[in-house]
């Protein structure tokens, strides 16, 4: 609303590209959001953009100046877990953890508070404290038999650690209950499960052209070539 109508709808068809190239081509995605930040940089919700796309494609010291950005636009905390997580991406894991003891954190919604633990678990296993990272999935989130929309991400990460523990008997478990509430394939769940299982996955289509190329190959080889003549035709004199 700030910008006149055409440079702002201008501004907004870059990031509904953003929105919609993130996920399936992150690098189309971050080039529309430069677009957009050459045109707007004064307005938060690009900056956001910008950074969720210089995020996407591990940029994350761009990210998290973006994301610094916009907080100081809006004041709003709750990009405060993938601020930390930029830090994480920049080798900096104990900047990861200060900023989850951090008053801040307080203030997220429920969502945010989850996503806040996630990155201060990830946070100690890049520190090579992997109790600790299991510990810090341990809450009344991760407990609940109700699923929310973070509960396979949570219930994933858990059963991750514990595998990295050496606990397979309880990441088998967990793993199962993340893909109990993944609806929608968020996770790789049920790859995870038939690993732990012993069960390897075989591509049939790739079998069945392979076999069709050797049944190719030995009719080649045996059917009569035109310099040849004829196979079982008489002789002549």
């Amino acid at each position: 609303m700030s910008l006149p109508k055409t440079l702002a709808e201008d501004v907004a068809r870059n990031l509904v590209l953003v929105a919609r190239l993130i996920d399936e081509d992150p690098e189309k995605a971050y080039a529309y959001s430069r677009i957009a930040l050459r045109l707007a940089s004064r307005v938060a919700a690009v900056r956001e953009a910008a950074g969720f796309a210089a995020y996407a494609t591990q940029k994350y010291a761009e990210a998290l100046a973006e994301f610094r950005a916009a907080r100081r636009m809006t004041g709003s905390v709750e990009l405060w877990p993938v601020m930390a997580d930029c830090e994480r991406g920049l080798g900096r894991p104990e900047r990861a953890m200060a900023m989850a003891g951090e008053p801040e954190v307080q203030k997220l919604d429920k969502a945010g508070q989850v996503e806040m633990r996630l990155v201060a678990a990830g946070a100690r296993r890049d520190m090579g404290q992997i109790d600790a990272a299991i510990v810090t999935l341990q809450s009344p989130e991760l407990a609940s038999n109700s699923v929310q929309p973070w509960t396979p991400r949570l219930r994933y990460a858990y059963a991750d650690a514990l595998l990295e523990a050496g606990r397979e008997d309880e990441a088998r478990e967990w793993f199962g209950k993340a893909l109990e509430a993944d609806k929608d394939g968020s996770t790789d769940a049920s790859d995870r499960l038939a690993e732990l299982d012993g069960v390897e996955f075989v591509d049939v289509l790739d079998d069945d052209d392979d076999e069709a190329d050797a049944a190719h190959e030995s009719e080649e080889q045996t059917a009569p070539r035109a310099e040849d003549g004829p196979v079982d035709g008489p002789d002549k004199a």
